[in-house]
């Protein structure tokens, strides 16, 4: 997008003044950058909307499966090893590695 502006701006006729092509790079510039923030909003909100809590609790198999990387066996284990206090125990009672357990932590609980 900045590069058709800039683009744009370059075709201008050679007889417009210094002043006028500063102005509307500037016009360019901003129109480009409001753009960008909207769509990086959009990515933003789309992607934390998409995340859906699973319960450690109470989650099926399947529904543990959803969580990014868990494998079969983790679902399996974490499933066998309940009830869970809180999210920490995945880790302190050695279900998880820790590295696992932070790529899922924001997106389950251990409600009963």
């Amino acid at each position: 997008m900045l590069a058709l502006a800039l683009a744009a701006i370059t075709a201008c006729n050679t007889r417009d003044n210094p002043d006028e092509i500063r102005r509307r790079t500037a016009e360019a510039t901003e129109s480009v950058r409001r753009d960008a923030k909207a769509v990086a909003e959009g990515v933003k909100e789309g992607m934390s909307r998409d995340k859906k809590v699973v319960n450690i609790n109470k989650a099926s198999r399947e529904e543990l499966l959803t969580l990014p990387g868990m494998t079969e066996h983790e679902a399996d284990r974490i499933v066998a090893e309940r009830p869970y206090d809180n999210t920490e125990d995945l880790v302190r009672r050695h279900v998880l590695p820790r590295e696992e357990y932070e790529t899922i932590s924001d997106r389950i609980i251990a409600g009963h």
